[in-house]
């Protein structure tokens, strides 16, 4: 058996869902992290030590209740640890209650930060992406912050989607089976799966001073959309892995066409980010945001509003960096705004020990 380690490092990067189109289904990773050390004293004792350098050291909790800690012990506690004093140390990059997947970014540092002690400084990332996104209750920003680059994420529901171990056993009565029977653990829950993409791509996220709750962006939206914005989404979130992924242009700068329309990248981005299922719905409740976008997109930019918001973030191919500076200058010389120019983190959360 592994010697248990003394003290885990959890560097995870934050997130961007929805991408417009791929609402509560499509993330990416960010260049951008949280980094957070673990370190475990006496037996017995559930004791908790809290220091927060960075993001919300002033709002932040510093004991028991805060999510990184409840996420570590509730998964230690599944993975049969022992209860021990806990000392963590936490250096936030990632704003807070701004849609860069705060808590996504928390819940997946307490869970990776338990298995590794649990088995000997290693990583499981579908044990941790599985149990994160039960917590979390979508899995749109908890895939790429455990995995890294873009995610596609799905639930199948308990019942006839869930096939589990009945496709299997169909499958091993039937000799006419071949490739084509679905075979395996086709199971009811959390599944995703990820999209390499092109080093070309620049994440650009407008942060502003102001927050908005998941709760009541999600409390804004209607309960039912006509069919034609449901086609919009449909059409263009099938883009995305197009406009993102390196596969589709040779030439690795996003200039080269895609076979069909013949668009480039950036052409492709602006597409694929389109939206008519939620962004409309949320923008009353930041009115700043919705304004940005619609400037942004308006001069042919790929801008969608970052998550459930209000950050705002636009997809590029290439530097644009200037161009920006210039369409938001009122926005960010006002103070109220800042800007963070990010290359897509590829390697998701990363663990360390130290014995």
């Amino acid at each position: 058996m592994s010697t248990m380690p003394e003290s885990i490092h959890v560097h995870v990067p934050a997130t961007t869902a929805n991408l417009g189109s791929g609402f509560d289904a499509v993330g990416l990773a960010l260049d951008y992290h949280d980094t957070l050390s673990f370190s475990l004293g006496q037996l017995d004792s559930d004791a908790v030590d809290v220091e927060i350098e960075g993001e919300g050291a002033d709002t932040l909790p510093r004991d028991a209740s805060h999510l990184v800690v409840k996420s570590f012990r509730d998964a230690a506690r599944d993975l049969g640890m022992p209860m021990r004093e806990l000392h963590l140390s936490a250096r936030n990059r990632i704003p807070q209650a701004r849609g860069m997947g705060s808590s996504a970014e928390a819940i997946v540092a307490g869970i990776s930060a338990a298995y590794a002690f649990t088995h000997g400084g290693m990583l499981d990332r579908d044990y941790v992406f599985a149990a994160a996104a039960k917590v979390e209750g979508h899995p749109d920003n908890v895939a790429p912050a455990v995995y890294g680059g873009l995610t596609f994420s799905w639930k199948l529901e308990e019942g006839a989607e869930a096939l589990g171990s009945q496709a299997e056993h169909a499958s091993q009565g039937s000799e006419s089976a071949g490739n084509n029977q679905v075979t395996g653990d086709l199971s009811a829950g959390y599944h995703t799966v990820r999209y390499p993409v092109s080093t070309d791509i620049r994440a650009y996220v407008f942060v502003p001073d102001f927050t908005l709750s998941t709760s009541d962006a999600r409390h804004a939206l209607p309960k039912q959309v006509p069919y034609e914005d449901a086609i919009v989404n449909v059409s263009r979130v099938g883009l995305l892995p197009a406009a993102l992924c390196p596969a589709f242009y040779g030439d690795g700068e996003g200039t080269s066409p895609v076979q069909g329309s013949g668009l480039g990248r950036n052409q492709l981005l602006f597409c694929a980010t389109q939206d008519a299922l939620h962004q409309q719905y949320r923008g009353p409740l930041m009115p700043q945001s919705a304004a940005l976008m619609e400037c942004l997109r308006g001069r042919g930019l790929a801008a969608a509003v970052s998550g459930a918001g209000p950050c705002v973030l636009v997809l590029h191919s290439g530097d644009v960096d200037e161009e920006l500076q210039f369409l938001a200058g009122e926005q960010l010389e006002s103070g109220h705004w800042k800007l963070l120019p990010l290359a897509i983190d590829l390697a998701g959360v990363q663990v360390e020990q130290q014995e």
